[in-house]
């Protein structure tokens, strides 16, 4: 639940592209899930390791930081959705596929997949490869959909997803607060 909520955002950009490219190849696909399947996997890596320096510190309340940071991210995820009405197709950057346009899309779309990092350094037990592993995979083969889903069906899709990978983040960070809370097992 976790990769595909990060993906979230990442998918939406991804439609967009596919909106936007007239003859949306596989290549384009591509090179769309590879620069987000790799960020999405890099920073909660780099996450990870931040919060394992800090996990000592902050012990006693680690379930409230993952609780706070995972509700925050989901929270900005809807705002982010019921904010964006617009077309994402009627932007020229929208069909660019550059290094430069990439790039900076891969970072702003995995920003919250760092704050997860953190909050599984937090959490504990995690096997950090497996989830880096999974959530890489996981994105790459939404964002190669998405470019085709974009360019076959149109920009409705794009906020929805959104909405949906921010509603699964918060109730993951509830449902991280409640098990340490022990009201739920």
């Amino acid at each position: 639940m976790l990769s595909i909520a990060l993906s979230m955002d990442a998918f939406a950009v991804s439609v967009c592209k596919g909106l936007a490219i007239r003859k949306a190849d596989l290549r384009v696909g591509l090179v769309c899930g590879i620069w987000f399947g790799g960020f999405q996997a890099l920073m909660p890596l780099i996450g990870f390791f931040l919060g394992a320096l800090f996990a000592n510190a902050i012990e006693a309340i680690d379930h409230w930081v993952a609780f706070v940071l995972l509700a925050a991210i989901g929270i900005n995820m809807l705002r982010e959705a019921f904010a964006n009405k617009s077309d994402c197709g009627e932007n020229e950057q929208d069909s660019d596929i550059s290094f430069k346009t990439m790039f900076l899309l891969a970072i702003a779309t995995s920003i919250d997949a760092l704050a997860v990092g953190i909050s599984l350094a937090m959490v504990g037990g995690v096997n950090i490869v497996a989830s880096v592993l999974l959530i890489g995979v996981c994105t790459f083969v939404i964002c190669t959909a998405g470019v085709k889903i974009g360019n076959v069906f149109g920009s409705k899709l794009g906020n929805k997803a959104q909405m949906a990978g921010g509603f699964i983040l918060i109730l993951l960070g509830a449902k991280i607060l409640l098990e340490h809370l022990g009201i739920l097992v």
